[in-house]
């Protein structure tokens, strides 16, 4: 019995003895595993500064054809899609009230010349004259405004875009017709407020247009507004097509491209940029000593597989391209080809 006894106590220490020695290894080789990465090296390169912004295509010039006098409309000449001359006959409106008016300017003339010839012999008074003399004026004044308002002529070359009556209708509160300029267009767009020192009036822009795919248009700056919007820390800037061959149109989506020269900058791989999710911030662990440090970046353009980065990685830096799901800032890591 103490022989069995003796055999169990021995058996036991055995145990405790595996145990301990398999716990001391496992920590061992915990202590002594690190997260296994691959680096790449950042390459500096003058990049050129550029930026693309989005914009709808509008006409230069768009006029609301109507008439400041109560007429009908007699007769309509163009319809929509038409195309127009500055000068162009394009709304009848009735005549009645516009005849009446001429009728009595030629009484009026008539009976001015009769005071005018009996003032040069001293039968007429200047008070008298001059009453004549007003009379005629003003309602010639007024057959003018009336003749303006009754033909209804194009005052630009373009394009009528809308047409919202028909012959005989009473017009309301809509104009008659739209006319839109063709040559040149124009696009607004909104730019941060870090390029306004250069943006300059004038500076070519290269537009293409997604109905015309990679053909490329120029354009130029035509208008920069003095001031900055406080909230989004922007300015308009106006951008104009001379479009000589009208094939840009109104509605249509453009994008601008401005360039704002030449900057050395570094760039990354883009297997090394790590997205925080949630936030939309960028981050790269950059390799340095064996441990890795978790940089926050600010990235510019996608170049091909690489990424323009404006400030967070030194110019000499390595960075991790993989392996980064098991890091953490200042980690060490075994860096493997």
């Amino acid at each position: 019995m103490r022989k069995y006894f003796q055999i169990l106590m021995l058996a036991g220490f055995s145990m405790l003895a595996v145990n301990c020695s398999d716990k001391k290894n496992e920590a061992v080789e915990q202590q002594e595993e690190k997260p296994k990465v691959k680096l790449a090296a950042v390459s500096v390169r003058d990049v050129k500064q550029i930026e693309e912004y989005t914009a709808t295509v509008e006409s230069d010039v768009k006029n609301n054809i109507s008439s400041n006098s109560v007429l009908r409309i007699e007769k309509i000449n163009v319809e929509v899609g038409d195309m127009v001359r500055k000068g162009q006959l394009l709304v009848q409106m009735n005549t009645a009230m516009l005849q009446q008016l001429k009728l009595q300017i030629e009484n009026q003339r008539v009976e001015f010349n009769r005071v005018d010839e009996l003032y040069k012999v001293g039968g007429a008074s200047k008070s008298e004259w001059d009453n004549a003399k007003m009379m005629l004026d003003v309602n010639e004044t007024q057959y003018a405004n009336r003749l303006e308002n009754t033909q209804l002529l194009s005052p630009i070359n373009g394009v009528v875009t809308a047409r919202n009556y028909d012959n005989g209708d009473m017009p309301g509160n809509m104009p008659i017709l739209t006319i839109e300029s063709l040559s040149p267009v124009k696009m607004k767009i909104n730019v941060s407020e870090t390029y306004y020192p250069l943006v300059k009036k004038g500076m070519g822009v290269e537009v293409r247009l997604d109905v015309y795919g990679d053909e490329v248009f120029a354009g130029k700056v035509s208008l920069v507004y003095p001031t900055v919007d406080p909230i989004t820390h922007t300015f308009p800037v106006e951008i104009t097509l001379a479009n000589a061959n009208q094939r840009v149109r109104p509605g249509m989506f453009a994008r601008a491209v401005l360039a704002f020269g030449i900057e050395s900058r570094v760039l990354v791989p883009d297997q090394a940029i790590v997205k925080q999710m949630g936030a939309g911030d960028h981050y790269v662990y950059v390799y340095e000593g064996g441990k890795v440090s978790y940089n926050k970046v600010q990235l510019g353009r996608r170049l091909g597989d690489e990424y323009e980065v404006i400030s967070g990685v030194p110019t000499d830096a390595q960075v991790v391209v993989a392996g980064q799901k098991k890091l953490a800032d200042g980690v060490e890591v075994e860096v493997v080809k």
